[in-house]
């Protein structure tokens, strides 16, 4: 089978497509024959070995030392069961699937086993593979943080990169729970935001843009670009920060914690239920959630792929077309 394999942390020509033999499941696992995947933020920082100078070792240790222990990427997929496991009782041949493969990644090839205790869930009707292999990641990583942070009818949310793959699931979620939302992007992608539901936007780009900023009982940075100088100043009295890229508050925001009533929340990890998938499903096919593909290469195009996304301008998800069946 066909496979983009991660010869060495670097540059995207470290991504080579290599032929490699197709995976026979296990009792407990599904051969998914897959159809789309996805090149997210985490597969670029992977790749790159874009982390923290304090997370350098842990990080080498828990991925890989000269090159990811997992070497084909991809944490997202769509695709069909191709053969089951004598143990699997979940899925059946046929079956069209989506979700995500978490750590053992493998999403940018022709085939894939997972166990059948893996995300997975059965394809929402209606959309495309592209489509079905954007939602896992970016919509349950807003639906977890969203509920964290408590969203109630009625409050103000403010959400920085709000054009991205967890932004745009964000603006959605949080209209979808009752709040008032603000959507901060580049002037090119309002259109986009008011479509979502967002009730306002705000360009960050723009000199006056900390002058325009209200008071938000919520501010969803999802993209750690907001300043927490700023951030603090906006936020209301017992209102929560919540910063989904960055695992490790400042000084300044343990400061926060310690002297006033307001709530940070950092990146933390976050499982995704049976009931969350089908939640999220629900939405999708009934339309309240929509599905922002940006870019779609193939899989022979992935170095572009991932040129593209580590410039950082990506709008809601970028795809990859393994098998043109939509």
């Amino acid at each position: 089978m066909k496979a983009i394999v991660c010869t060495a942390y670097g540059e995207p020509n470290v991504l080579q497509l290599q032929t490699i033999d197709k995976p026979i499941p296990k009792a407990n696992e599904v051969l998914i024959k897959i159809r789309a995947t996805t090149v997210t933020v985490a597969d670029y920082r992977i790749r790159s070995f874009t982390v923290p100078t304090s997370m350098w070792l842990p990080m080498r240790l828990a991925l890989g030392i000269l090159r990811p222990r997992r070497s084909i990427l991809g944490l997202e997929l769509a695709g069909e069961v191709e053969a089951v496991g004598e143990k699997v009782v979940e899925y059946k041949v046929g079956d069209i699937v989506f979700g995500t493969s978490m750590d053992k990644w493998g999403g940018n090839a022709e085939y894939v086993c997972l166990p059948s205790s893996t995300i997975l869930g059965h394809k929402p009707k209606g959309i495309s593979d592209v489509e079905a292999a954007a939602i896992t990641i970016g919509a349950h990583t807003a639906l977890h943080f969203l509920r964290k942070a408590e969203v109630k009818a009625g409050q103000k949310v403010l959400i920085y990169g709000a054009s991205g793959s967890v932004g745009t699931y964000a603006v959605q979620l949080a209209k979808l729970f009752g709040a008032e939302v603000t959507g901060v992007s580049s002037a090119k992608n309002h259109e986009l935001l008011y479509s979502l539901g967002a009730d306002r936007t705000l360009d960050y780009t723009k000199a006056d843009f900390p002058t325009l900023l209200g008071q938000y009982d919520l501010i969803f940075d999802a993209v750690d670009k907001l300043p927490f100088s700023l951030a603090v100043q906006k936020l209301a009295p017992q209102g929560t920060y919540l910063n989904i890229a960055s695992p490790f508050p400042s000084p300044k925001m343990l400061w926060t914690r310690l002297r006033t009533k307001k709530r940070i929340i950092m990146a933390e990890s976050s499982s995704i239920t049976a009931d969350d998938m089908a939640y999220v499903t629900k939405l999708v096919e009934e339309g309240d959630l929509k599905v922002i593909i940006d870019k779609v290469y193939t899989l022979e195009d992935i170095q572009v792929a991932h040129t593209y996304v580590g410039e950082g301008h990506k709008v809601g998800n970028v795809g990859i077309r393994i098998e043109p069946v939509d």
